[in-house]
């Protein structure tokens, strides 16, 4: 499932042809992901980089790196054409765009494809058509997919409103068309509520998407988030890889993540996996993508929408499928057939937690600062995808996302155990992180017990408080860190105009040295 090495000159003409190298339009731990995925695959690999990411893991992982503009996004990641320069001057024969940024641009993956580049994704056009709600909607209708109720007519007329909504019936949800992550979207409970929550989701999403277009739909409670991989080929084949439970969720943003779900059975896999194969036939899918539907209490599922790229949970399909996704991406995107159309048994379970920069004691505030010093889990089932290093500034300009951990086990409750127990061997010596969040969900009875929602972080986290005493090992670790010099734990030495590193007692707000059986879990420093 590798990508062919044939020279430009050898290859066919069209989207899906062999390539020989990839430039990686993105940062952070997945752009580490495909940058090595792409080396194991014989291809030369190149990445991008902002200023402030000049040393940053990313940079140092790829044969190359061409640095692209500064700090803030739209300078640098954002900014089409600086990247496309990136991708011509390197001789890239291939754009993977990661998640994020311009990884969902139907404009960006045209302009890839103009210039005659490989784009690893979609097509411009299903791109387009599936990343709009309501055409998405449209076509899972056509599909046979089950969608969830809803009105996605005129919103400027009131009295159709309000009639579509007395028939959807209340509690419902005002969405807007575009875009996701929360924004653009309010509960409605009553009635009288609905005027101004249309003209807020609509002025939010007009803001954060450019389109201020918002439609209603059935609010469905209590709700599990599950969603199905897919892969579709050049040849027609859609292969789906099961599903991921997706339910831990903060202000709208996943947090844990897993797979296989605790309460999706044979049967319900193989309906959901057929209702996204069916849609993603419906919509010529190629490349990988992800079709999410809320599955409720009486395991009825309706769809929601399509992510037409890589998820940032692809890790837990991997370890319970054994496909690795990155390569199956380069392999269709290459022109090659599917090896398989139908979808593996689930091996085990896997568990992803999401580590990032961001204080848990003060409304998960986004932190930067200095990485004084890392030390990474190595214990078996335990898999790190990281995307930062010791000595590494995190910047201000990004996403918080410092790394995640996947564990493997041969049950759910084994992958839990190993999932903390990786947390207790992690130890970030710098900025505040989540872990003590993460570990506290894990440890909470109703994760234990497979009893997830959607609303699980309101009910159960919301009192939730970090310990803030500090245990004697981390002020051991400190003093080390203290005696050797911060500089000396650093990867990449810095230039004489460097500024002053902060020392290891500086760093001490974001320790994390537990043990799984030492009770509760420790907390932050302020």
């Amino acid at each position: 499932m590798t990508a062919s090495a044939a020279s430009p000159e050898s290859c066919p003409v069209g989207p899906h042809r062999p390539f020989s190298s990839v430039l990686v339009a993105n940062r952070g731990e997945i752009a580490v992901r495909v940058l090595r995925a792409a080396r194991e695959a014989g291809l030369r690999s190149i990445a991008v980089a902002s200023e402030p990411d000049r040393l940053a893991l990313h940079s140092l992982t790829a044969d190359m790196c061409a640095v692209i503009g500064d700090g803030p996004a739209a300078e640098s990641y954002l900014d089409m054409d600086r990247v496309l320069a990136a991708a011509r001057d390197a001789g890239a024969e291939a754009i993977h765009p990661g998640y994020g940024f311009l990884a969902e641009s139907a404009a960006f993956a045209r302009r890839v494809q103009e210039q005659g580049l490989v784009w690893i994704g979609p097509s411009p056009e299903v791109i387009e058509a599936l990343g709009d709600k309501v055409r998405a909607k449209a076509l899972a209708r056509a599909a046979g997919v089950p969608v969830c109720p809803g009105y996605e007519g005129d919103v400027s007329d009131a009295a159709a409103v309000l009639a579509a909504a007395t028939q959807i019936g209340f509690p419902l949800l005002v969405k807007a068309a575009a875009g996701g992550g929360g924004r653009g979207m309010r509960i409605v409970t009553a009635p009288g509520e609905l005027a101004a929550a249309l003209d807020s989701a609509a002025r939010e999403a007009q803001g954060a998407f450019g389109s201020g277009r918002v439609f209603l739909e059935k609010y469905v409670e209590p709700a599990r988030h599950v969603e199905i991989q897919i892969v579709g080929d050049a040849h027609g084949n859609v292969l789906h890889l099961g599903e991921r439970e997706c339910s831990i969720q903060r202000r709208y943003q996943k947090i844990i993540e897993e797979s296989p779900s605790p309460v999706v059975d044979p049967e319900l896999r193989a309906r959901m996996g057929e209702a996204a194969v069916a849609l993603a036939k419906e919509a010529g899918y190629v490349g990988a993508g992800t079709v999410e539907f809320l599955l409720g209490p009486g395991g009825d599922f309706y769809f929601l929408e399509v992510n037409t790229r890589l998820q940032v949970e692809h890790p837990v399909t991997e370890m319970v499928s054994g496909v690795d996704l990155v390569r199956l991406q380069f392999a269709v995107a290459a022109g090659e057939v599917l090896p398989r159309t139908t979808a593996p048994e689930p091996r085990g379970h896997a568990i992803e937690l999401r580590v990032c920069a961001e204080d848990p004691a003060f409304q998960f505030a986004p932190q930067s600062g200095r990485i004084v010093y890392l030390r990474l889990p190595t214990r078996p089932g335990v898999r790190i995808d990281a995307g930062i290093r010791t000595g590494y500034e995190i910047p201000t300009h990004y996403d918080s996302l410092l790394l995640k951990l996947i564990a493997h086990g041969s049950t759910r409750e084994q992958a839990r155990t190993r999932a903390l127990r990786g947390l207790a061997d992690l130890l970030i010596l710098g900025p505040q992180t989540n872990v003590a969040y993460l570990r506290a969900i894990l440890e909470h009875d109703a994760f234990v017990a497979g009893d997830l929602s959607t609303s699980f972080i309101a009910e159960h986290m919301a009192g939730w408080a970090p310990d803030t005493r500090v245990p004697p090992e981390v002020l051991m670790a400190a003093a080390a860190g203290e005696f050797l010099g911060p500089r000396a734990a650093a990867d990449v030495p810095e230039g004489d105009g460097a500024a002053p590193v902060p020392t290891a007692w500086y760093g001490l707000g974001s320790w994390r040295v537990v043990d799984p059986d030492d009770g509760p879990q420790k907390g932050s420093v302020s």
